[in-house]
């Protein structure tokens, strides 16, 4: 019997792996009908007619909504009581009009540009290409953002409501970081809601973002606010501080300390207040950076996700605080400082 038992539990454990992406999915489906938007206008619980009518799907549908809301209540997505379905705690991301909504994100990271890569990774593990992505596409994720403008739109838009979450953060917990700077460049700041958010709340800094040529034409500055066309690889614009939001993880380590490197040439000293900033992830928690077996399953489940996400489609990767280290010493750096902000960590990075 006992023996029976530990089948069935393998042969659940193992299902359970397979089905896995019906997560992502039905999230995808709940986003595409709007299903958070509807429940949010609302403003209370609806019942599965309610949701149908408001969604005007099929009504003959009803039942087979009501098994994709079980998934999506069993995640805790949604909240089901007697009154009907509410928005749960995270649901609130997902309203495309939230200022922080992760919909665009959710939209592009479950849709094929992203996980079609995920068929050809036994075959990228033979070949020598740099990633699956470029098994699949025969180009790296990069080529097809230069040279597709719609993609390069939507891309940008999932970034720039990721930057204004993890900002509204930044402003909360760490705003001391900011304050005194004479001026700053934020590198790879894509449209530029990084350093958008910190001209507005510093007006005596002058910013910068710097980002390929692409990306930034058609961008309009204000008054302590500019963009400047470059390649981070070749040189950085000068500045009393750099910053890095989301860029290390995107690139090798090789990669990452040419980086820095060049954002060591642009800044002053650390007595005339020189420092790079970094916004990124590091992989594990504030308890114990380099566990994987950390009691917060639900952080470090999704930093060994994003790690192999990062591998699969940009030839990145996360990194644990000891790999940061690493790259920071192989760049010239000689002290950091962390602080978490949840899924996040900031750097202070010091010449």
């Amino acid at each position: 019997m006992a023996l029976q038992d530990e089948l069935g539990r393998a042969q659940t454990h193992i299902r359970n792996h397979i089905l896995n992406f019906i997560n992502s999915s039905s999230l995808k489906c709940a986003v595409q009908l709007g299903i958070p938007d509807v429940i949010h206008r609302h403003g209370r619980p609806m019942t599965l007619e309610e949701l149908v009518d408001a969604l005007a799907i099929n009504k003959a549908k009803a039942d087979h909504l009501g098994r994709l809301m079980r998934v999506l209540t069993r995640t805790g997505i949604f909240i089901k009581d007697d009154d009907g379905y509410a928005l749960g705690p995270p649901s609130c991301l997902l309203i495309k009009d939230h200022p922080f909504s992760m919909a665009p994100f959710a939209l592009g990271a479950t849709g094929p540009t992203f996980t079609g890569p995920w068929q050809h990774v036994s075959e990228w593990f033979h070949n020598d290409d740099p990633t699956p992505y470029q098994t699949a596409y025969g180009k790296t994720f990069w080529d097809r953002v230069s040279q597709d403008p719609e993609f390069n739109h939507h891309f940008n838009q999932a970034m720039a409501s990721n930057s204004l979450l993890v900002m509204s953060l930044v402003k909360k917990y760490c705003r001391e970081v900011f304050e005194g700077l004479d001026s700053l460049v934020d590198v790879g700041g894509g449209t530029g809601m990084v350093a958008r958010a910190l001209a507005d709340e510093f007006p005596d800094m002058k910013c910068s973002v710097l980002d390929l040529p692409h990306v930034v034409a058609g961008l309009e500055g204000t008054k302590n606010l500019v963009y400047v066309a470059g390649n981070m690889f070749e040189v950085i614009p000068p500045a009393q501080a750099v910053v890095l939001k989301m860029i290390m993880h995107n690139w090798n380590d090789e990669d990452c300390v040419t980086i820095l490197k060049n954002c060591k040439e642009a800044i002053p000293n650390r007595e005339n207040g020189g420092k790079v900033i970094i916004l990124d992830m590091i992989m594990g928690s504030t308890q114990n950076r380099d566990d994987d077996n950390d009691d917060d399953d639900e952080l470090i489940q999704t930093q060994i996700f994003a790690d192999v996400h990062m591998m699969v489609n940009f030839g990145g990767r996360e990194r644990k605080l000891k790999e940061w280290v690493k790259i920071f010493n192989d760049a010239g750096f000689t002290d950091y400082k962390t602080t978490q902000l949840g899924l996040m960590s900031l750097i202070q990075l010091f010449p």
